[in-house]
């Protein structure tokens, strides 16, 4: 596999390197003919390992293509090395290119290279380029090193033609112009003023007036010393009749000038003499034409730097006529054929009508471009409109473009971006699917994305024991039935990433998935070999190293250790049964407390209990929240434990504000609960002490109250004659009526007979009180009394 650490280089075989010593110690030439490309595949891997070139190899690993050398040349920068060069042409190809190898006269493997890996396409593919291979060859003696070749099967590339035409074309007597040309023997360095014109560096001078004449030629100007210009720096280039025109000068402006120095010319040593030829001979240097001057049309594709006419440019096409702008419909004319026209208007939506008409040639063109809304593409009356077999208009959105086509009265549509919506290629099953865990920069279609990223690829069911396997992977695995095993694929055998998405969906019972191997399911919070499933749990586990990582699903759930959030968070993170506990069900401790204290949040949710003789202090109602409970008790024997609030706060029972310090009976409790600033008790028994539903008094003529409305009241009369009615006030009244009272007599010294005070007589009896007398012999005689009622 190729990546940043990858090397690329060029060997000499040891065969090559024996031949490269022979010929140096021998003098004799070493001729190499051939080169070789191949794809180091040999066993047809989708990803060969990265080839190396070895100095014992006599052939490359997977060869594909032999042919001989299109050049061989010593680099220009470093003499010790050669270029050799070979073109592929464009019906050739349809392999990588991973190695390189050049063969000598002799056909041995000389020398050896790896390159980056590069597919040659087949013309037939739709990219029919010429692929140019290039080996660089560091060699002890490039002089040695001699070309065969055949010219009637080699290619030459482009940068070869233009660097022979370049050498060529400066040969030429007509040269460049120049920007000014000297009167006089100079200076052939520094920026000056040369026949009043102000030099600039990169300038060319025709230098003709030097007192040693070898020195006259074409110069380039520079900040430091000239030098002589490209087109002419060597002898080859300076000839007999050479040609030149001046652009601007005081007194040489537009004067052209001639080499009139008879050859052999030697530069640099020869005398070069210029003479003017402007008068008597026909401009050849930017010749201006008048009238309608006509030169032949050059051979369709030709490159070379003749004239051309307009039916060359035609032809070519080379750039559009012109460029119109449009914002509202608009019928074109036939001066738009040839021109890039646009239409833009976000508000309206456009029309464009192609140009019509008998004189517009078969092949002529005109393009559209919608800048802005939408442009409605026609033809105008007796015109049609053919896109790849769908006749009629053509929509444009914003930023499409359309390039039209004339044959005869029909407009085809040939190119743009609109093309591309009726183009096969970009509609039904045209692209082919790359194989499952493809991760290559090849195009990806809707399956390949919907079976790696979003959508499961498939679903599958299973109604009893089974094995998965790499063909299971990507999909939905649902398990019916229950009481059966599914084992997972060996992770060896997956990709990173791969993953299974399992669900029990049978109607009762558990499944099982197990790991085959040595292989572990990691589940977040250490590994194990198996998960069990409960009916509709869910499973997603993917390969991650090698073990299975369950990163989803109900079943994960069971392996989540999260952090119990801080006491009274209210927001809606997910909570702990610890912090369920201690917030709504049972307490979240108990604390005994011996020494009076302030409580804190600290102790709220907590059971409290207190000594005796301690006074403890409730938190300040700021410093909780509303809701916020504390269970305050006192011990079996703790009859002088108290409970006070902060300054601002309050005690409320039975929605009683309490005095303070208030005092817990022995064993009494409550549970005291934030609301605003008031600190309200429930539950408990203190609560129960301090409700009216069972208010008291425990005084000699008292009452008890219950809960469902029973009330018992009592009291002791004091002495009445016997036969007197005396009437007794109950010491409160019942609130719905008396229904029962007894009356005892009271002796409160040495007993006597019962007759003293009874029989006793009831009588009258209300809700407020009753009457009665008595039939004993004492005047002084008492009675308890008791009354029940509602």
């Amino acid at each position: 596999m190729v990546d940043q650490t990858s090397q690329f280089y060029a060997i000499l075989t040891n065969v090559g390197a024996a031949k490269q010593a022979n010929a140096d110690a021998l003098g004799v030439p070493w001729t190499f003919t051939h080169m070789a490309v191949g794809d180091a595949n040999p066993t047809g891997l989708e990803n060969p390992p990265h080839p190396l070139p070895v100095a014992t190899q006599t052939t490359l690993l997977n060869e594909w293509r032999r042919a001989p050398l299109n050049q061989l040349k010593v680099d220009p920068n470093n003499a010790a090395i050669i270029i050799a060069e070979q073109v592929i042409p464009a019906d050739v190809g349809g392999k990588w290119i991973r190695e390189i190898g050049l063969y000598d006269a002799a056909g041995d493997l000389v020398a050896v290279a790896n390159c980056a890996p590069t597919f040659k396409p087949l013309l037939s593919q739709g990219s029919g380029r010429t692929q140019v291979v290039r080996l660089n060859l560091l060699v002890s003696n490039a002089s040695n090193v001699q070309l065969k070749i055949d010219p009637s099967v080699v290619l030459a590339t482009r940068e070869y033609v233009d660097s022979r035409l370049t050498e060529e074309i400066s040969k030429l007597d007509n040269k460049q112009s120049v920007r000014a040309a000297t009167t006089a023997n100079i200076t052939l360095s520094g920026l000056r003023t040369v026949d009043g014109v102000v030099l600039a560096a990169g300038d060319r001078v025709l230098v003709k007036n030097q007192t040693q004449a070898k020195d006259n030629g074409l110069y380039v100007v520079a900040s430091g010393a000239w030098s002589r210009s490209s087109d002419a720096d060597i002898s080859a280039e300076v000839t007999p009749g050479l040609v030149v025109a001046v652009e601007q000068g005081t007194t040489l402006a537009d004067t052209i000038w001639q080499l009139i120095t008879d050859a052999p010319i030697v530069l640099g040593t020869t005398a070069l003499t210029f003479r003017d030829i402007t008068d008597g001979f026909a401009r050849l240097m930017s010749p201006a034409f008048t009238g309608t001057p006509t030169t032949p049309t050059p051979a369709q594709f030709d490159t070379t730097p003749v004239v051309v006419n307009a039916a060359f440019v035609k032809r070519m096409g080379v750039e559009y006529a012109g460029y119109s702008n449009y914002s509202v419909s608009t019928a074109l004319a036939l001066s738009e054929v040839g021109k890039l026209v646009a239409f833009a208007n976000a508000a309206t939506p456009m029309t464009a009508t192609l140009p019509t008409g008998g004189t517009i040639t078969p092949g002529a063109t005109v393009t559209l471009l919608c800048g802005q809304g939408t442009l409605t593409v026609t033809a105008a009356a007796g015109d049609s409109i053919d896109a790849v077999g769908v006749p009629g208009d053509v929509v444009m959105g914003q930023g499409d473009t359309a390039e039209f086509i004339r044959n005869g009265s029909l407009w085809r549509l040939i190119g743009g971006t609109v093309l591309l919506r009726y183009s096969a290629i970009m509609q039904g099953e045209n692209w082919v699917t790359p194989p499952q865990f493809d991760n290559t920069k090849k195009l990806a279609t809707a399956e390949f994305v919907q079976r790696a990223l979003g959508s499961f690829s498939g679903a599958v069911t299973y109604g009893a024991n089974v094995t998965l396997t790499k063909t299971d992977v990507g999909k939905v695995i649902r398990l019916s039935g229950t009481g059966f095993t599914v084992t997972l694929p060996l992770v060896s055998t997956l990709v990173e990433g791969a993953s299974l998405a399992i669900q029990h969906s049978g109607t009762s019972g558990t499944q099982t998935v197990v790991v085959q191997g040595g292989d572990v399911i990691d589940p977040g919070a250490g590994l194990v070999t198996s998960l069990t499933l409960n009916m509709g749990d869910t499973a997603i586990l993917a390969r991650a190293g090698g073990s299975w990582a369950l990163i989803s699903g109900s079943a994960a759930l069971s392996y989540v250790d999260r952090p119990t959030l801080a006491q009274f968070d209210s927001s809606r993170q997910l909570a702990t049964t610890e912090f369920v506990q201690r917030a709504l069900g049972s307490l979240s401790g108990s604390t005994s407390i011996s020494a009076s204290r302030t409580l804190t949040a600290a102790d709220i949710g907590k059971r409290i209990e207190l000594a005796n003789g301690v006074t403890v202090t409730l938190p300040d109602t700021s410093t909780v929240p509303q809701g916020a409970a504390v269970l305050i008790s006192a011990g079996p024997t703790a009859t002088t434990a108290r409970v006070t609030v902060a300054a601002s706060d309050q005690l409320a029972m039975n929605n009683l504000s309490m005095a303070l310090p208030y005092t817990l009976a022995a064993g009494g409790d409550f549970l005291a609960i934030r609301e605003s600033n008031v600190w309200r008790c429930h539950f408990g028994t203190e609560p129960l002490r301090n409700s009216p539903l069972f208010a008291a008094s425990f005084s000699v003529s008292g009452y008890s109250k219950m809960p469902n409305g029973d009330i018992e009241m009592w009291g002791l009369t004091g002495g009445s004659a016997p036969g007197a009615v005396t009437p007794v006030t109950f010491p409160m009244a019942f609130p719905n009526a008396c229904h029962n009272i007894q009356m005892t007599y009271v002796d409160s010294g040495t007993q006597s007979p019962a007759s003293r005070g009874g029989p006793v007589q009831v009588g009258s009896y209300s809700k407020t009180g009753f009457n009665y007398s008595h039939s004993g012999s004492s005047s002084s005689a008492q009675h308890f009394w008791r009354a029940k009622g509602n």
